[in-house]
This record gives structure tokens, C-alpha cells and sequence, in this order.
């Protein structure tokens, strides 16, 4: 790779796909340009699963080109098909602009906006979707799509194999997309289109509608979908997504999940999700039985200060330090934490359920291993039966503590404290 941004972006493992690679690299080697990645507002917060998309955008920017992100105000009121198995909720005009308002504190944390050359800008496709003309749209663009070829597609194909339903609202999906590639094109220049694996027939149908309808060559660049080594769906926990904005998912439950990230994948998270130097990195991913502890707390100290600021992680550290390195019972409140009833309480939870749900063990037999080998603690009490069920006799104060080995812990909390 000639151009820093892709030599980059190849060396940390971003790359799945891309529309002739030679030609955007020259291009990007030689001038800056604009690219975007686009973010429906189905929430009012992003989790990980689009922090590769963000960092992308950040890499982009340091260096030296200028990022688009694209609000999905116009394109969330249809629904994007791609990976779903049925068609979203459709969702009004109030609570798109109100996650729309929770998504961008995300991006001041990554991006510096502003008007200079390689300042990101916040756009909404909105702005020009919302007054389209249907017969006039269907007349200048719908001919430059084929429903032969759209049908190829695996947002279409897959639900379609499967016999599930997919509404002619979302079929327009692809074509919004495509539209919004080549509005960017005329009012920013934007010649490239980034997004997730899933995303390629969709960027695909933006590159060729900008050339046959402006006749000016644009790009496309995938990155792959990131999974555990173990195969699940990258930050999806038993507890649920791991959210991006503080309010929807604290700090210190951030920093935690990558501590918990699982051996195999510290040195690609590393490369995905940090600004490590590769040669740092390296290093940290070669280190052996528990030493490689050292490189997830590096790990979640420089991935929670991306998202966070680094304003967070002294008091991250003394909590750290009181409840576990000094083996003192401290303050469970920001512990990854799951909530029970006391009717659930007071019949008595598995122990081995506990251990998964608040994922201190990827499976039901890691759990029971772990108990085996002595390694799990109640209320910092050693665990030696693994079909102890938890009852309201382990309760202190409301709460239960839950531990596997020594740096990783969790709490059960009942929502009905007797009075």
C-alpha cells in the first residue's frame, strides 16, 4: 500500500472488501479526500459492534482525509434488511431525532469537528431524502437499478431462501443507500463509502449509480464482521449490548468487558480497537498463562479511554484495587450486574447459570470447570458444589457477590427487597 490510511487499515485487520483497491490507493496517496459511513438512529446509542466502522473514521482522519458520518434520518423511518430475519419497528420522527441527538456524543469522543479540511462533518440524509419526488425519482434513478440483480443480494437473497417476509418499503433500502452515496458525492466530493461486511451490495449499487448518472468513479471498502474467538457475535453479552454512550452502559461495565475479552482475541482486538503501535502490540499478545492478564487490562485501559477519556480510569483502578487486589468488600454498584426477583430467590438459581448469564463463563461446562477447580467464589467464599442453587440466604444488603478467580466479578441484585 502506497497511501498511509490503507497501509494502516491492512495492517490492523480492517480490510474484508474493496471496489479496485490500486486505484483508491493512488488516489488516497496523492490527495485528500472525504469518505463517510452511515449509522441508522435505531437507538440512542451505537454499542461496539460499530466501534470498527468509528475507528475506521478515525484512522481516516489522522490521516489526513476528512470524514463523513451520515445520520440515518431519512433511511431509519424504511429500515436497513441487511442481517435481519424480519423488518424493524418502525419508529417516528420524535425518537429518530432524539437518538440521533444520543448516537453524535459518540463521534465527538473519536472525531474532531470543525471546518477545516480534515475536520469530520455530521450529515443527515434527511435533508434530501425527505423531498423526493416519487415519479420523478423512480424515473431519473429507479432505471438504473435491475430487480434481477438486486435479488442477488444477501439483504434480499437470505430472507427470501428462508420464506420470510420482505416488505417492498425495505427492498427500497438499497436504493436510499445507493442515492445518498451520490448526493454525498455532489455536495462533498465523498469518494469513498466504508461499512460493514454486510453493507458491500449496498455501497456497490452507490458506486455504480454515481458513474452511470454523474459519470465520476467513487469506492467501496468493507471491513469483516468481527466475531469471539469462541464464534459468538462481538459484544453481544448475556447481560446484553455493550453500549457506547455512559448512560446506556457505564464505564466501569465498559472497562470490564474488554478485561473478560477472551486470550485469542487480544491481539486483534488490540490492533482493531486501540492506537497501540503494532510492535507494542505484538509483544502484549505473545505474553504467556497469566501474563496475558497484563495485555487485556491494556486493552480495556486504552479502548475505555477512546470512548471515555482517560478521566475515567483512576477511579476504575481504585475500585479495582479495593475490591480485588486489597480483598475488600468496597462498592458492588459498578459491577456488571444482574437483576432477579425475589420469587426467582427464593426457589434458588444455579449457580452455573449465574456464572454464563453474567458472563464470567462462556458456557454451562466452563462454569462447571471453573467451580472444580476451585476457582469461583461466592461473597468471596470459595464455590465446591457446582449445583449449589443461590437463595435469598446469600443475600447481604440485597445483593450477591460473584466471583471467577481473582479479577473477575459480578453481582446478583434482587429487584423485591422484603421489607
Amino acid at each position: 500500500m502506497k497511501s498511509e490510511f490503507l497501509s494502516i487499515l491492512k495492517s490492523r485487520g480492517f480490510i474484508h472488501q474493496s471496489t479496485d483497491m490500486d486505484a483508491l490507493d493512488q488516489l488516497m496517496a496523492k490527495e485528500s479526500i472525504s469518505a463517510y459511513i452511515g449509522f441508522d438512529a435505531t437507538a440512542n446509542s451505537l454499542h461496539v459492534g460499530s466501534l470498527v466502522q468509528i475507528m475506521m473514521l478515525r484512522w481516516l482522519q489522522k490521516c489526513g482525509h476528512k470524514p463523513i458520518v451520515l445520520m440515518g434520518g431519512g433511511t431509519s423511518k424504511v429500515g436497513d434488511p441487511s442481517g435481519k430475519d424480519e423488518a424493524r419497528s418502525l419508529i417516528t420522527d420524535e425518537a429518530i431525532n432524539d437518538n440521533i441527538a444520543g448516537i453524535s456524543t459518540v463521534f465527538a469522543k473519536f472525531l474532531t469537528f470543525g471546518e477545516g479540511s480534515s475536520d469530520a462533518v455530521m450529515v443527515n440524509n434527511d435533508d434530501w431524502l425527505k423531498g423526493i419526488n416519487y415519479i420523478a425519482f423512480l424515473r431519473d434513478y429507479g432505471r438504473h437499478f435491475s430487480i434481477n440483480r438486486m435479488l442477488t443480494f444477501d439483504s434480499v437473497k437470505l430472507r427470501l431462501e428462508r420464506e420470510q417476509s420482505l416488505s417492498f418499503l425495505e427492498f427500497n433500502y438499497m436504493i436510499l443507500q445507493a442515492y445518498d452515496f451520490m448526493e454525498l458525492n455532489r455536495r462533498y466530493r465523498c469518494r469513498l463509502q466504508m461499512g460493514g461486511s454486510d453493507q458491500w451490495g449496498n455501497i456497490v449499487n452507490g458506486i455504480e449509480l454515481t458513474r452511470r448518472v454523474d459519470d465520476r468513479d467513487v469506492f467501496g471498502l468493507t471491513s469483516p464482521l468481527i466475531t469471539t474467538a469462541s464464534g459468538a457475535k462481538m459484544g453481544k453479552t448475556a447481560n446484553g449490548a455493550i453500549w457506547l454512550n455512559e448512560d446506556r452502559l457505564p464505564a466501569y461495565d465498559y472497562w470490564q468487558f474488554w478485561r473478560n475479552t477472551e486470550d485469542a482475541d487480544v491481539g486483534r482486538y488490540l490492533r482493531l480497537f486501540t492506537e497501540l503501535e503494532l510492535s507494542e502490540i505484538e509483544k502484549l499478545e505473545n505474553l504467556g498463562g497469566a501474563e496475558i492478564n497484563h495485555a487485556k487490562k491494556v486493552l480495556a485501559d486504552a479502548a475505555t479511554t477512546l470512548a471515555h477519556g482517560d478521566g475515567v480510569l483512576p477511579q476504575i483502578h481504585a475500585t479495582i484495587a479495593q475490591l480485588f487486589e486489597q480483598g475488600g468488600s468496597g462498592d458492588l454498584s459498578s459491577l456488571p450486574t444482574i437483576d432477579v426477583s425475589e420469587a426467582e430467590l427464593s426457589v434458588g438459581i444455579s449457580i452455573i447459570d449465574i456464572f454464563v448469564q453474567l458472563n464470567l463463563a462462556a458456557s454451562k461446562g466452563e462454569a462447571r470447570r471453573l467451580i472444580q477447580g476451585n476457582g469461583a467464589k461466592l461473597n468471596d467464599q470459595a464455590i465446591t458444589d457446582p449445583n449449589l442453587l443461590v437463595d435469598q440466604s446469600h443475600l447481604s444488603d440485597g445483593v450477591v457477590k460473584v466471583s471467577a478467580g481473582k479479577k473477575r466479578h459480578g453481582v446478583i441484585r434482587q429487584t423485591e427487597i422484603p421489607r
